[in-house]
């Protein structure tokens, strides 16, 4: 009897897992791939990888039919096991490891206000405010769904947080006048990759960067939002709506306990300098007039002021007494810099004396009454700020 060729099973089996498998470790934070620049290679991949198995199981069945029946019994224990066992790894290729299914968005975000409330006001939150409507969003939840698809004040808004760059961001939505839905696609250089339904898309959430795909270039509209804890947050807006855990994932919130007030430098007994900067060392990263800075989290919380020119803006950037909340403005008042200083848990500018809330707002003084414009700050891991800001400057 004619035998079939062993190795079209052997192709078979290579193409039914080895792309699964190389897409999945190229798409989730295992020993070495996030270093790998290889977000094309991701995107293609997965476009392919569906054919592939296609093609390769055709193959395997080609090959059952004609050629097992003429294997030893030795080699058909050895080519069914293998099958066994290659089919047993699609529960990690498309369901342990696949990012979606590890991070399940919650399906509708339920809010309270503060009389309702169940968050501790220890915790931080990313908070939003738009057309007189506020909303504060714990980062232990967003943590774990990465995002959350929300309106606010009549307006769609994208609320994102990736917990392996410690990155926070909110994003406008709509692409081409229409507003997108996304899924998580998985992780490149440790920052986590979402895709839009309609164009198929890869945009880093860091910085909203259209990485691959037909929009490739384009930017996601940032959007303003602060990270402070949730009791300085309703200090200034008391009628925010607080979003509120999901009962479902208890578990995964439980697991990120503390993730938000204490540092990874400070478990890790081996380094002797605190204040070295390693790869999830926190900063404050701020652009100004297309320059990025970096500034050292644990200094300014030493410092908790700091007066700075940010390639001609001039900054003012502060922490409360919580040592968590932080924020930032532009010190022109009347076109004029402003140097600040705290005193009694409130700003206070050196030329006029005046004194000013945790809003920007001057409460007393000959400046009462005047409001310091935001900056866009954001609180994230060194690694992930001079990966997607190569050129930055750091203050230490």
């Amino acid at each position: 009897m004619k035998t079939t060729n062993p190795k079209l099973f052997w192709a078979g089996i290579t193409l039914l897992v080895l792309p699964g498998l190389l897409h999945a470790y190229l798409l989730m934070p295992f020993p070495g791939s996030q270093d790998i620049n290889a977000i094309t290679v991701c995107y293609y991949l997965e476009k392919i990888v569906l054919p592939l198995r296609i093609v390769g199981a055709l193959l395997i069945l080609f090959y059952l039919f004609k050629g097992l029946p003429t294997n030893s019994r030795k080699q058909k224990i050895i080519k069914l096991s293998v099958l066994v066992l290659c089919l047993g790894s699609f529960y990690f290729t498309d369901y342990k490891f696949k990012a979606e299914i590890m991070f399940k968005e919650t399906l509708k975000a339920r809010f309270a206000n503060m009389f309702k409330n169940k968050v501790p006001d220890s915790y931080l939150v990313i908070g939003v405010v738009h057309n007189g409507v506020a909303k504060a969003y714990p980062v232990i939840y967003l943590g774990y769904h990465h995002k959350v698809q929300d309106s606010i004040g009549g307006k769609p808004i994208l609320v994102t947080y990736c917990t392996m760059c410690r990155t926070g961001r909110v994003y406008d939505p709509v692409i081409n006048g229409k507003e997108q839905i996304f899924r998580l696609v998985g992780a490149r250089h440790y920052n986590a990759i979402i895709e839009d339904k309609a164009t198929g898309t890869w945009w880093y959430q860091a910085t909203g960067v259209a990485a691959v795909g037909p929009m490739k270039g384009s930017h996601l509209a940032e959007l303003p939002y602060e990270q402070t804890t949730l009791d300085s947050w309703l200090a200034r807006y008391p009628g925010s709506l607080i979003m509120q855990p999901d009962g479902k994932y208890a578990a995964d919130y439980k697991d990120l306990k503390d993730y938000d007030v204490k540092q990874a430098v400070d478990k890790d007994s081996t380094l002797k300098n605190k204040d070295s900067l390693v790869s999830k060392t926190w900063i404050v990263g701020i652009i100004g007039n297309g320059q990025a800075k970096a500034y050292d989290w644990r200094k300014l919380v030493k410092k908790r002021i700091m007066n700075d020119n940010l390639n001609g803006i001039q900054l003012l950037l502060a922490i409360e007494n919580d040592k968590q909340s932080f924020h930032a403005w532009s010190s022109l008042v009347d076109g004029r810099p402003h140097h600040f200083m705290i005193e009694n848990n409130q700003l206070k500018d050196e030329e006029t004396s005046s004194f000013w809330n945790w809003a920007g707002t001057c409460v007393s003084g000959p400046l009462k009454g005047q409001q310091l414009t935001k900056v866009q700050a954001s609180q994230e891991y060194w690694r992930s700020w001079k990966q997607f800001h190569p050129g930055t400057e750091i203050w230490r």
